[in-house]
């Protein structure tokens, strides 16, 4: 396994090989979800296939008013695209008003001709599994993948006819669950069962790339932090900037299958995919667990009988 992980590392980044090991197995589970880089080379479509990435110069991307969005933008800007940002809120020059839960919106905001889509948009929310969703989990499955399939849909024959790419942003938490976010955790991996599909069926033409950013503190994570659930401290955190990046090399570098915004987060993403699940969710446990004893949720209704179980002693499991 270890020659596959160092795939993921830009050779001149890489790590002595007996580090790779010291580096993660130190850490615990719910630390390995967002390392760096590329995912291993058997999983990157052709490099010549379908056309080069020189030319491409027109791009569009949802969720551009601000966090990701707003800074690949910039980063894609600066770089030569033109670029056509679009959103639920209109943001000045070069950001359009498109809904992408409303598919009248989204035929008019993709309207012209591109090479790239990056399929960004996207919200948040905190529930508990033990209640029906509410309104907020439906409207989180509705943008974050439903959304990105309205607007690839829309944007298909366009990027088909220009040989490109889309790009669709998912998210560590598509692969490490935490408690409280199922409806975001289920909209990102359904996003990539979207991507491997969209792959198959179109990869004659288009280069599909997901990208996996890791915890990013930007305004879709304002409502976990109002309700006392906020990220921070229980996966490492990320720059946008890196994100920018990393999105900005999916629309216009190297053609790939999947990408991490960071190097840790690729070395992570490899191991979470590779680690039995079972294994995953007791180190998930442990950490939440951990917090909980520390007052880390005392903050939040929602998670109080959740709480309450986590302090008290486990049971012994044969």
């Amino acid at each position: 396994m270890e020659h596959r992980l160092l795939e993921l590392v830009p050779r001149r980044h890489r790590p002595q090989r007996h580090a790779v090991a010291r580096l993660d197995l130190a850490l615990p589970p719910a630390d390995r979800t967002l390392r760096s880089g590329r995912v291993p080379a058997r999983d990157a479509q052709p490099r010549g296939r379908p056309g080069g990435g020189v030319s491409i110069k027109r791009v569009v991307i949802t969720g551009a008013a601000s966090g990701i969005g707003a800074a690949t933008a910039a980063e894609l800007r600066s770089r030569g695209a033109r670029v056509v940002g679009l959103d639920v809120r209109p943001a000045g020059e070069g950001v359009i008003e498109c809904d992408v839960r409303d598919q009248a919106s989204v035929d008019r905001g993709v309207a012209e001709a591109l090479d790239v889509l990056i399929n960004n948009a996207g919200i948040g929310s905190i529930e508990s599994t033990g209640e029906p969703p509410g309104e907020r989990a439906l409207a989180v499955l509705d943008v974050n993948m439903l959304g990105a399939w309205r607007v690839t849909a829309a944007a298909l024959p366009a990027v088909r006819e220009a040989r490109g790419r889309v790009v669709n942003v998912a998210s560590g938490l598509a692969y490490l669950t935490v408690p409280f976010a199922p409806a975001y955790s289920m909209s990102k991996r359904a996003l990539v069962a979207y991507s491997d599909a969209l792959r198959l069926e179109h990869g004659d033409a288009i280069t599909v790339t997901t990208v996996y950013p890791g915890y990013i503190r930007t305004p879709i994570h304002d409502i976990t932090r109002e309700a006392g659930l906020a990220l921070e401290g229980l996966v490492p955190a990320e720059d946008v900037r890196d994100a920018a990046r990393t999105l900005a090399r999916a629309a216009l570098g190297r053609r790939t299958r999947d990408l991490a915004t960071t190097r840790r987060g690729g070395i992570g993403y490899a191991l979470l995919r590779r680690t039995p699940r079972r294994l995953v969710d007791r180190g998930t446990t442990a950490v939440m667990r951990h917090h909980a004893r520390r007052g880390r949720f005392d903050r939040s209704t929602l998670a109080s009988d959740f709480t309450a179980r986590m302090r008290a002693r486990p049971r012994r499991t044969s």
